[in-house]
């Protein structure tokens, strides 16, 4: 009877709430969450092949194998092992039953909860407590022979289930076909950060062998941008991105040779844009989306933007050129920093330094890294240049940090 002014909740919260699911810009959500598994690795192919050539005698019936990955974080270990798994299953599907089991140990951190996850992958009713290790163990070699399968067993992060449990576990699966003449029912991969064959049993080192170890190193910029392209072909609107800008991204990653960091870079940058979509917005990825601050990131330089406060006004006057030029587009090249620059002296009434010096300064910029550098052959294979960009400041804000000090040394 006292309405006072109140509304339907529905009619109240549709306003912003209609944004859900608008999607001008992000078609495939899934595609940026860190456990998708894309239908090719890229990024990889040289570790790919060297992963490969430890399981060359799967396809025969006796054949198994047996490999260590280790990297820094976010250098695609799992991806690797579980695009692995799944792709030779496929390419073996009428020679051999392959099955996989990927148990990531930091959440079973004990062997006894290892092989309790490995039999409720195989056999999802098969009783989880009151069995021995011993038991256990007996349990799965009688479902392996079962159905004649060979088992591909992935210890994810192995390095915890080793500190507390030892490598016992490691050594009964590596000898579970002993009582079958060296019949091949199992494999075994190992993934950490560390290099878990230090710290094995001289038994179980034999048994690994010291040869099986595959060190993975982190992305290069290249790496990040093939992941970042994928990412996009798969998880965007057709149209919603540039070339350009995946690149920036990745040179933004770089720095860390993570794969994890590039991705988020990516989501983070396209939550923006969708954010911002209005009428009169343009619906696709933009240089101001790509320096989004990530809150707690080690790797954001945007912030400290008096990094450039020491720099002579001269060098002031190329970098503003670079603003300039790069708050509307991703990369310039190194002539068109001078034809911008004759522009900012005349404005500025100051007299043009030479080639030599303009070179100088964008070394600079980059050893601060404020900027960075690549080099492509041009279009037509008529000579290299070199592109220039800003990936971990905005542009437009150190443009303007710029020209505040410049009001100071020109006075």
């Amino acid at each position: 009877m006292f309405n006072n002014g109140w509304r339907k909740p529905s009619v109240v919260m549709s306003n912003y709430l209609d944004r859900i699911g608008a999607g001008w810009v992000l078609a495939k959500p899934e595609v940026f969450n860190f456990d998708y598994i894309p239908n090719k690795l890229v990024g990889r192919d040289g570790i790919q092949n060297e992963l490969a050539s430890k399981f060359t005698t799967l396809h025969l019936p006796e054949g198994s194998g047996r490999v260590v990955i280790t990297g820094p974080v976010g250098s695609g270990k799992t991806v690797l092992a579980r695009t692995f798994c799944r792709d030779i299953q496929r390419h073996l599907a009428n020679k051999r039953n392959i099955r996989s089991v990927h148990v990531n140990c930091r959440n079973a951190s004990t062997s006894m909860r290892v092989v309790q996850r490995i039999l409720h992958e195989l056999a999802p009713g098969h009783p989880d407590r009151g069995l021995s290790m011993g038991e256990l163990l007996i349990s799965l070699r009688r479902i392996l022979r079962k159905d004649t399968s060979h088992l591909i067993v992935v210890l994810d992060e192995v390095d915890h289930m080793l500190r507390r449990s030892g490598d016992d576990l490691l050594y009964q699966l590596l000898r579970i076909d002993e009582d079958q003449s060296g019949r091949g029912t199992l494999s075994l991969i190992l993934i950490s950060q560390e290099q878990v064959l230090d710290v094995l049993e001289t038994a179980v080192i034999s048994r690994m062998g010291n040869t099986n170890h595959l060190r993975i190193q982190p992305y290069t910029s290249d790496g990040l941008e093939a992941i970042a392209t994928q990412r996009a072909i798969e998880g965007l609107v057709p149209g919603s991105w540039t070339p350009e800008i995946i690149r920036l991204l990745a040179e933004k990653a770089a720095p860390t040779g993570d794969a994890r960091r590039v991705i988020e870079l990516l989501n983070a940058a396209v939550e923006r844009c969708e954010f911002r979509q209005d009428d009169h917005s343009e619906r696709r990825l933009t240089v101001e989306d790509i320096h989004l601050p990530l809150e707690n990131s080690p790797t954001t330089l945007g912030s400290n933007l008096e990094h450039i406060d020491d720099l002579n006004p001269n060098a002031m006057l190329v970098l503003l050129s670079l603003c300039r030029r790069l708050t509307k587009e991703e990369s310039m090249t190194t002539g068109d920093v001078e034809q911008l620059y004759a522009v900012v002296c005349e404005e500025y009434e100051k007299k043009m330094k030479s080639h030599t010096t303009i070179w100088k300064y964008l070394k600079e910029f980059e050893e601060r890294q404020i900027i960075t550098s690549r080099v492509a052959t041009i279009t037509g294979g008529r000579g290299r240049t070199t592109h220039l960009s800003m990936p971990h400041y905005l542009p437009k804000d150190l443009g303007i940090r710029i020209e505040m000090l410049l009001k100071k040394r020109f006075r």
